[in-house]
C-alpha cells in the first residue's frame, strides 16, 4: 500500500513509519523538519511542509491508499492557537479532494464514542485536561470532531499514557464500560495499532479505546 503520514517525526509517528516500511508499504511523510526524522528508505518519500499548506498536503495525500495521522497537540499550558485543528483540517479537505477516504489517527478516552457505556474515564479526564492542559484539550475536541464531521473512513484510536517501552505484542482494544481497557501503552505498541489498521475492518467510523 502506499501510505501518507503526518505527524512522522514524533514519538508515535516514527515508529509508524519504520512499521510500515518494515512491513513492505510506499510512506510519505509530510514534516516540518526533515531533519528530526532520520530515517533513509527507498520506499520513504519525505515532503517538508507547514501542515496548512493546502496545495502541498493535497499532493501528498493524492494517490494513497490511506492516510494514518500522529498529529496530537502541544501539552504545555503555556500553548495557544489551533495547529494541529487546522492541519487536521487541511488533511481532511485534501482527502477529499483527491478521493482518499481511509483516515487513522489519534485521541484520548476524554472524548466519548457513542459505543462507550458509563465510565470513569469521559467523566474524570476531561475535567483534569481542562485543567492542566486547556488547550490540548480544545485541540483534540476540535481535531477529532473534523475528522467525525466529514465523510472519511476513519479510525481513531483513544490513548491514555503513552510510554517509551518495547513492543509487547499485546494490545487491548474496544469501548470503555464494555471492554476491559486499561490506560498506560508503549508507543511502539500504539503504531503497531495504527497500521493494522489498514486492513482491519472492526473499527471503521469508530474511536475505540486502546491499552496494553
Amino acid at each position: 500500500m502506499k501510505i501518507a503520514v503526518f505527524g512522522a517525526t514524533g514519538g508515535i509517528g516514527r515508529l509508524v513509519v519504520a512499521g510500515l516500511l518494515d512491513a513492505g508499504h510506499r510512506v510519505t511523510a509530510v514534516v516540518r523538519n526533515p531533519a528530526k526524522l532520520t530515517l533513509s528508505h527507498p520506499e520513504l518519500t519525505v515532503i517538508t511542509a507547514e501542515l496548512t499548506d493546502s496545495d502541498t498536503v493535497t499532493e501528498a495525500v493524492r494517490g494513497a491508499d490511506a492516510v494514518i495521522s500522529a498529529l496530537g497537540p502541544s501539552l504545555k499550558r503555556s500553548a495557544t492557537g489551533s495547529p494541529v485543528t487546522d492541519a487536521t483540517k487541511t488533511i481532511v479537505a485534501a482527502m477529499a479532494t483527491t478521493g482518499v477516504s481511509r483516515l487513522i489517527g489519534l485521541a484520548t478516552p476524554s472524548l466519548a464514542d457513542p459505543r462507550d457505556e458509563p465510565h470513569w474515564k469521559p467523566k474524570v479526564l476531561p475535567v483534569m485536561a481542562r485543567l492542566a492542559f486547556p488547550n490540548a484539550l480544545a485541540e483534540l475536541k476540535n481535531m477529532t470532531a473534523a475528522v467525525t464531521g466529514s465523510d472519511l473512513d476513519y479510525t481513531i484510536a483513544r490513548i491514555t499514557a503513552p510510554k517509551n517501552k518495547p513492543a509487547t505484542g499485546r494490545i487491548r482494544s474496544g469501548f470503555l464500560g464494555h471492554d476491559r481497557i486499561g490506560s498506560a501503552m508503549s508507543r511502539a505498541d500504539i503504531a503497531a495499532f495504527l497500521i493494522t489498521q489498514l486492513t482491519d475492518t472492526r473499527y471503521r467510523r469508530a474511536m475505540p479505546a486502546i491499552s496494553n
